[in-house]
């Protein structure tokens, strides 16, 4: 699976743009704020249905404009699917296969398998669990339909038992009781799902950890859930008194983490920054194989600004590895053209480079 061509209307800083891809690697070069970021969140809309960045979906219309508009036409088992995503400011969301509207957002996610390497992967360190929880729900919810089914139910109990707790009279009512029920039953699921999912991930993980520091040092994944200590309707049943002092939900899958060590250690506490980006890395490649493995199909690999905080032979070793049959279509970006171009003709001569400047982007290159 690919994306052949992009189109673009008022999305960001880019008023118009129609790029034809490369199947294998495509670079995008500029300085910062010319729009390389820009075009691979347009890239990730479209398999994501909604930016990698944050924000509402009005925020990224072009200032001053009405909407934005993405399509995309990709090759998938040697048939084209075109996929389109268009926000109106009167109108709202609307996301398209082939001319026909989906029903619901959640039947596209894992249609077109995608993962993303960026600057604010940093967050997965540095942040509160919440992060890491996303990272796990983005990576879930492209493979496994239940699991979003369970995750959607359960985020809605929550936040009815929540709301219940902050009554004087419902800490203690039936419904309470009721509401503990559905929230264990759909957590079982996600707890499984999640503990599978970082086991998994561990072997893929540390090889390619391995490969980026050249087998220097030992890193480890470790789920960490309160479900660990007994099913959720006795744990909650365990913790009423201190939910109801604290007038929230303070046991459940919604507190899941992830421990992540560097040599036995903490990462965040003895990684140094590129010890912590090849990490973060490595597990977002961990993640592209996990995918691959489960949809049978190479996801899109979308790699921003990655050159910064790592040494020259890590580099290297990352560029060597994604070149590879293993990997499909890659998007790269790098402020440095002439950087970027060696490395990656050493390695093949299928490639396109575009050149960003001010939401514009040249083929200098294919």
């Amino acid at each position: 699976m690919f994306l052949h061509h992009l189109s673009i209307t008022d999305f960001k800083n880019i008023a118009s743009a129609e790029l034809d891809f490369s199947p294998n690697i495509n670079c995008i070069v500029g300085e910062n704020g010319e729009g390389k970021t820009n075009l691979l969140d347009a890239v990730y809309y479209l398999s994501m249905a909604k930016s990698c960045f944050g924000g509402s979906d009005y925020s990224h219309i072009r200032h001053n404009e009405a909407f934005f508009l993405l399509q995309g036409r990709y090759r998938r088992n040697g048939a084209e699917d075109t996929v389109s995503c268009s926000v109106q400011r009167a109108e709202g969301k609307a996301l398209k296969r082939n001319n026909k509207t989906y029903d619901r957002l959640s039947d596209h996610l894992g249609l077109l398998p995608l993962v993303i390497i960026a600057p604010v992967d940093n967050s997965l360190i540095n942040e509160s669990g919440e992060e890491r929880r996303k990272y796990m729900n983005t990576l879930l919810v492209q493979i496994d339909r239940a699991y979003l089914h369970a995750l959607t139910h359960y985020n809605h109990f929550l936040a009815q038992r929540n709301k219940l707790l902050k009554t004087p009279s419902g800490a203690a009512s039936e419904l309470l009781l009721a509401l503990n029920e559905q929230l264990a039953q759909h957590a079982q699921l996600i707890y499984d799902r999640r503990k599978t999912l970082v086991a998994g991930l561990q072997p893929f993980f540390s090889g390619i950890y391995k490969t980026l520091s050249e087998n220097k040092e030992q890193v480890t994944l470790d789920y960490r859930s309160d479900l660990d200590n007994g099913g959720l309707n006795e744990l909650l049943l365990q913790y009423a008194g201190r939910d109801r002092v604290m007038q929230h939900t303070t046991v459940g899958i919604h507190r899941d983490d992830i421990a992540m060590h560097l040599g036995g250690y903490a990462l965040r506490r003895v990684g140094s920054q590129g010890q912590q980006k090849t990490f973060l890395i490595a597990l977002k490649l961990a993640q592209y194989e996990f995918l691959k493995q489960h949809n049978k199909q190479h996801p899109l690999l979308l790699l921003d600004d990655i050159f910064d905080k790592l040494d020259e032979r890590r580099v290297q070793q990352l560029i060597a590895m994604v070149a590879h049959e293993a990997f499909g279509q890659i998007f790269l970006t790098d402020s440095n053209k002439i950087r970027l171009d060696k490395m990656v003709k050493e390695l093949t001569q299928d490639y396109t480079i575009f050149t960003a400047k001010q939401g514009v982007f040249t083929a200098a290159r294919r």
